[in-house]
């Protein structure tokens, strides 16, 4: 906040920011499970050059970024953040042809809980994890055969994906205005991923009915929801935004007992909330405490007054007044 003043987020912007952030989170985990509907169609490695590359060109024509003007450390970025997304996705779909869709996000989904964790470097975020881990073991005893251990181990390095693509955003944000560096990632991630799609695809991605497929699950996993998630931002706190987040998994499970019809077990549906309430908890362990207001300092009452030389300034009134003021930034 840069007002003097900050006043708290009204009522409507608060909710509605709730609403944006649901409304990507179903957007993503309901295009997960139409991915699963298109690899029949197209194999997994085919879905995955549908999504990054039709998602890439409706980036490329939205944001339109520039490419001039950049050094070989921008490029590098870019390039460690397509290789992450290219990683992160074909893993991910890898895992959701094995397993249930609710199942695979909860294990992915330990690869950015335990970066929260070990960036917050507090005792209240490994308990956290802990929390998490005896999810991950409940899930087991629903049984990881039932699962498929290869699945479960895809699912799992999925996550570590996904945590290289939390540092690679971050760092790829810093050096490209807006969206730009998210669009020229994905471009790098649908060259990377079109040799393995068309191999495994061949014709069949230029089906009208896959193409067709193709775009719904591309606006579903990338272009509509960051679009929700960029304005839910500017309306919701961060940790609030991290918060909502978190209940990827379990969205991920409805969306796989409404779409593909998956359904749990009570044990692995109590695993999932717990891997959520983790999540949760660990991202409000890694907030920063809230500052304190600043307060005005305490009435001193003024010395007797005594006449300075001539020509002489009062420098420390000056220091002591500047010295006063609430730092901003």
């Amino acid at each position: 906040m840069t007002g003097a003043h900050p006043l708290p987020p009204r009522a409507p912007g608060r909710f509605g920011g709730v609403a944006l952030v649901l409304g990507g989170a179903l957007s993503v985990q309901f295009g997960s499970a139409l991915a699963a509907l298109l690899f029949p169609r197209t194999g997994v490695a085919g879905a995955v050059t549908l999504r990054l590359t039709i998602g890439a060109l409706l980036m490329l024509v939205f944001c339109r970024p520039r490419v001039r003007g950049y050094g070989h450390r921008d490029w590098a970025a870019v390039l460690a953040f397509g290789l992450a997304l290219a990683g992160m996705n074909s893993i991910f779909y890898q895992a959701i042809e094995r397993i249930p869709l609710g199942p695979a996000v909860t294990l992915e989904v330990l690869g950015p809980l335990a970066l929260s964790v070990i960036a917050a470097r507090r005792v209240a975020a490994w308990c956290w994890a802990a929390l998490a881990l005896a999810g991950v073991v409940l899930l087991g005893q629903g049984g990881f055969d039932r699962l498929d251990p290869a699945g479960a181990a895809l699912a799992l390095t999925a996550g570590a994906m996904w945590a290289a693509y939390i540092v690679c955003s971050a760092r790829t944000g810093a050096r490209f205005p807006g969206a730009d560096g998210l669009a020229l990632a994905l471009t790098v991630a649908a060259l990377l991923t079109l040799p393995f799609g068309l191999a495994d695809a061949g014709g069949r991605l230029a089906d009208p009915v896959v193409l067709g497929l193709g775009t719904g699950l591309a606006l579903l996993a990338s272009v509509l929801p960051y679009s929700l998630e960029l304005a839910a931002l500017r309306r919701l706190p961060t940790a609030t935004f991290a918060v909502m987040m978190s209940l990827g998994p379990a969205i991920a499970a409805v969306a796989g007992w409404l779409v593909l019809g998956q359904a749990l077990r009570p044990v692995e549906v109590l695993a999932i909330a717990l891997v959520v309430a983790a999540s949760a908890g660990a991202v409000r362990a890694a907030a920063p405490p809230a500052a304190p207001a600043p307060s005005a300092p305490p009435a001193v009452p003024d010395p007797p007054a005594v006449p300075d030389p001539p020509g002489v300034a009062e420098p420390a009134a000056v220091s002591a007044a500047a010295a006063a003021r609430p730092a901003r930034r």
